[in-house]
């Protein structure tokens, strides 16, 4: 009889799905999934998932009694993972999903996020942390860090494979969803830049969010919405074609956990230059394998970008050594082979 899992999250996210697959490849799980229905998209929908919130754990017991899976997992340590920690199943794993998971910090939940977050890491019997940079989080809020697994559930390396882009321009790509904390509009004022100086350059922004319309409309007054490429939301399967076409890739997200966007970028030879904040700074050494950028510094992201295309020999360095540390540290086949198997001797020792 095959094990069965309930999963508690967002099904549609890739994070979860790549979760949820490995777990299927390689241990031979069963998966069923639960998540909130309600979207979070309005303030009358925020109240309603609320609501709804507070009264899943019962749904949850119902569907643990009928289904009867033998453990349950989690992603985010604030929200779900809180649910599978009152859920009274005998063995829970939640994964942290950002830097702390307590955010916005200014937000007026922080004290509520801060209590169940403490209450799902005593309760779980196994915390991800998909990189050290969480591991820090987690050791400062008192975790038992016997209970954490440090080790990102890794890239597909069979899809993402590494091109060589001879061509003699910027060509750049941006593969994070277009929401404000990703700051594309940082990104497009420094090509602003760039296009001023004579630089020739494509820049490719693949998918979609609440901004679109608003870059769209900037770049058209920036003057370079011939050079910039929207690609909207694209299936997965055409992503590897895109990185590999391009060679450099651009993420300034203003807070980070672990972004498999980058490791996917490394994997295909893009060369990363990414905001100087403590998830990027666990991957890249600024003008060693990547650059590391100042938030909001649209000059400074101008500059790095010609310094790079003007040392062509330290980007090939870079991008080399960074294809070998993603073999090395992200490679999904042999990660996720050792996640699979950790749940299933957790299982075992919580049955004995």
């Amino acid at each position: 009889m095959k094990r069965k899992i309930l999963f508690l999250g967002e099904s549609y996210r890739a994070d979860a799905i790549t979760w949820m697959k490995g777990l299927k490849q390689f241990g031979d799980f069963e998966i069923i999934t639960w998540e909130l229905q309600t979207p979070n998209n309005s303030k009358v929908n925020r109240f309603k998932r609320i609501l709804e919130y507070f009264f899943s754990p019962i749904s949850i017991r119902k569907i643990i009694k009928k289904e009867k899976p033998e453990m349950v997992i989690a992603e985010r340590t604030t929200s779900y993972g809180f649910l599978a920690a009152i859920s009274g199943s005998k063995t829970i794993a939640i994964a942290q999903q950002g830097r702390t998971d307590l955010w916005p910090e200014e937000s007026v939940l922080y004290p509520f996020k801060k209590f169940i977050q403490k209450y799902a890491f005593k309760k779980a019997h196994l915390i991800h942390a998909w990189g050290p940079v969480m591991a820090i989080h987690m050791k400062a809020s008192g975790v038992d860090m016997n209970k954490v697994l440090v080790l990102p559930k890794g890239i597909d390396l069979s899809i993402f494979t590494p091109s060589i882009n001879n061509s003699n321009k910027i060509e750049a790509i941006v593969t994070r969803s277009l929401m404000p904390e990703y700051r594309h509009d940082s990104i497009l004022k420094a090509f602003g830049i760039l296009n001023q100086k004579g630089i020739d350059f494509s820049l490719t922004i693949v998918g979609d969010g609440t901004r679109l319309q608003y870059l769209k409309d900037l770049a058209k007054n920036l003057q370079i919405e011939n050079k910039v490429i929207f690609t909207g939301r694209i299936p997965n399967t055409e992503l590897p074609q895109l990185l590999q076409r391009s060679n450099i890739y651009i993420s300034m997200p203003i807070t980070e956990g672990v972004s498999a966007s980058l490791f996917e970028a490394m994997a295909c030879n893009c060369y990363p230059i990414v905001s100087d904040i403590p998830g990027n700074q666990s991957w890249i050494m600024h003008r060693e394998n990547g650059q590391l950028i100042e938030i909001d510094n649209i000059e400074m992201l101008a500059e790095e970008l010609i310094w790079s295309f003007e040392n062509p020999e330290s980007r090939n360095e870079a991008i080399i050594r960074n294809r070998k540390f993603v073999e090395e540290n992200a490679n999904y086949d042999i990660n996720m082979k050792v996640i699979a198997e950790k749940y299933h001797e957790l299982i075992d020792s919580r049955n004995n």
